[in-house]
């Protein structure tokens, strides 16, 4: 774990950090739901839903995805990385049901779908019902990110991402996190894009050099990066403060919210301040992937301002 201390922040007026105490008794008997059943049940098809369907279906199946009963089963027990398990919901529960097992005992999500759907994700392939989406690359802990900071000798810079399902938006993440020197970006494991091939190819590579870390509650992962002495910001409208005027150069942890509906509310609730562009047109909001384009480079900004103020008070004479 690493040792950074919480900074004072700079020019945040009357904003203070929340107390464990404070949060629980304010959010008594409340549940997050990143702790209900794993496996999800199918949706009616939005047009985003229809599109992102039609992306994984374009890709290699080979490469990609996994088919099949068997298949499935050893490669979790293998421990292969895996996003998510597609499942038929005319499968016979006692013929899937040691895969369901192994996937809740994985905290990997099974979402049940039309069988139509996963012959479109493998029409190559005898899927029996059951098609397995695999990362491209491996996942992290959080206690990685954090140490790749201190081995760098740079004061920790995180992303966490609240629900962002498209995976165009979080390839776009990860290519600007790469491009402002952001050491980990941090994913739930549901409601969110994985780490498939399309997000891949639209970070243009960032994949392989930024770490990403998949959780299973936010919420909590917030917390622990609070215990490590991160500042928690979230990118969403109606802050009180400036985001020009907001000291961004300690230890910090920026949270961007869904493409729609931005923050949830219990990671808004836990953010230590809150970040708002401002907005002179006649839109009142950004692209994700924008967003946090704009918010890093700020940071990027600050720091690099921090550095040649700590530079040239070194080098003055006592």
């Amino acid at each position: 774990m690493s040792d950074y201390k919480p900074r004072a922040p700079g020019n945040r007026g009357p904003v203070e950090r929340k107390t464990r105490a404070g949060w629980q008794a304010a959010n008594n008997g409340r549940k997050d739901n990143d702790k209900s059943n794993p496996v999800a049940p199918a949706n009616k098809e939005s047009a985003l839903d229809k599109e992102l369907w039609a992306a994984e279906s374009s890709l290699s199946g080979e490469e990609e995805y996994l088919a099949g009963k068997h298949p499935v089963l050893e490669a979790m027990k293998a421990g292969r990385s895996i996003n998510k398990i597609f499942m038929s919901n005319q499968a016979q529960r006692s013929l899937v049901q040691p895969i369901m097992e192994e996937a809740k005992a994985r905290g990997i999500v099974v979402q049940q779908v039309d069988k139509s759907k996963l012959d479109r994700l493998v029409p190559d392939l005898q899927h029996q019902g059951v098609v397995a989406q695999a990362a491209a690359v491996a996942y992290v802990e959080v206690d990685e990110l954090l140490a790749r900071a201190a081995a760098k000798g740079e004061v920790p810079l995180i992303v966490l991402l609240d629900e962002i399902e498209d995976p165009h938006n979080l390839g776009s993440v990860l290519r600007i996190a790469d491009c402002t020197g952001v050491h980990g970006v941090i994913i739930p494991k549901r409601r969110s894009a994985g780490l498939t091939a399309v997000v891949a190819k639209t970070s243009a590579g960032a994949v392989e050099y930024v770490p990403v870390a998949r959780v299973a509650n936010l919420v909590q992962t917030m917390e622990k990066l609070k215990a490590a002495g991160l500042w928690i910001a979230g990118a969403d409208g109606g802050a009180k403060e400036g985001f020009y005027d907001t000291s961004l150069t300690g230890p910090l942890a920026i949270v961007i919210g869904n493409e729609g509906q931005g923050l949830s509310r219990l990671v808004r609730e836990r953010c230590d301040f809150i970040l708002s562009l401002p907005m002179v047109g006649q839109i009142n909001s950004l692209n994700a992937s924008v967003a946090a384009g704009v918010i890093l480079y700020e940071v990027v900004r600050q720091r690099q301002q921090e550095l040649k103020k700590s530079g040239a008070s070194q080098s003055s004479p006592v």
